[in-house]
């Protein structure tokens, strides 16, 4: 019964990390618009951010003080997130879909999970928590929960896509607006704003 407890756990925690929106899900979003697989392949690449940071985490499993280093992760964090904001607004104002391959579109999104400070805050507070209490029975359910959402997530938007012929064009401009008012919040931050 213990390690379903665990696994379930797992799942929740899993969940609490990948539904909220943000600028990994704006860009799944994104990428659903040129193709599911596009999408699910921008996902994937996500999950493998998460994969690398809970690894670090799993294997550190002791109190890290990022103090001084919070402003630093918060400058490149605004700058990737800016970087992708733009390419979003290009491509949609040029209405270019060209599909990218595989490859490119995966490594994207492992880039910018991690170095998404938000993906980094959760791994270091409540993922390093729980990796404590869990161990590797919660980071199975944890896993399952983000591999279910990358998948469901670019479907779902795929199927929007394919009733109403608008949705490309708003995914799109919300996820270029939710990525540059992500931007702009992390580099608030490093400049020592306090929100």
């Amino acid at each position: 019964m213990n390690e379903l407890y665990f696994v379930l756990a797992g799942l929740g925690l899993g969940f609490s990390l990948t539904v909220p929106p943000g600028p990994m899900n704006a860009l799944i979003a994104s990428r659903t618009m040129r193709s599911l697989r596009a999408g699910i392949t921008t996902g994937l690449g996500a999950m493998s951010a998460d994969a690398v940071l809970g690894a670090i985490v799993y294997v550190v499993r002791v109190s890290v003080d990022f103090g001084p280093w919070v402003r630093w992760i918060d400058g490149v964090g605004a700058v990737v997130l800016s970087g992708m904001a733009y390419r979003l607004l290009r491509e949609h104002r040029a209405e270019e879909h060209r599909p990218a391959t595989d490859v490119r579109v995966f490594t994207e999104a492992l880039v910018v999970g991690v170095t998404n400070p938000f993906q980094i805050l959760w791994w270091v507070t409540a993922g390093l928590a729980f990796a404590y209490v869990g161990g590797a029975l919660l980071l199975v359910g944890l896993f399952a929960a983000i591999a279910v959402w990358v998948v469901v997530f670019p479907y779902v938007l795929s199927v929007g896509v394919r009733r109403d012929a608008r949705v490309p064009r708003l995914v799109s401009l919300a996820s270029t607006l939710l990525l540059g008012a992500f931007a702009v919040y992390l580099a608030l931050g490093a400049a020592g704003v306090v929100l």
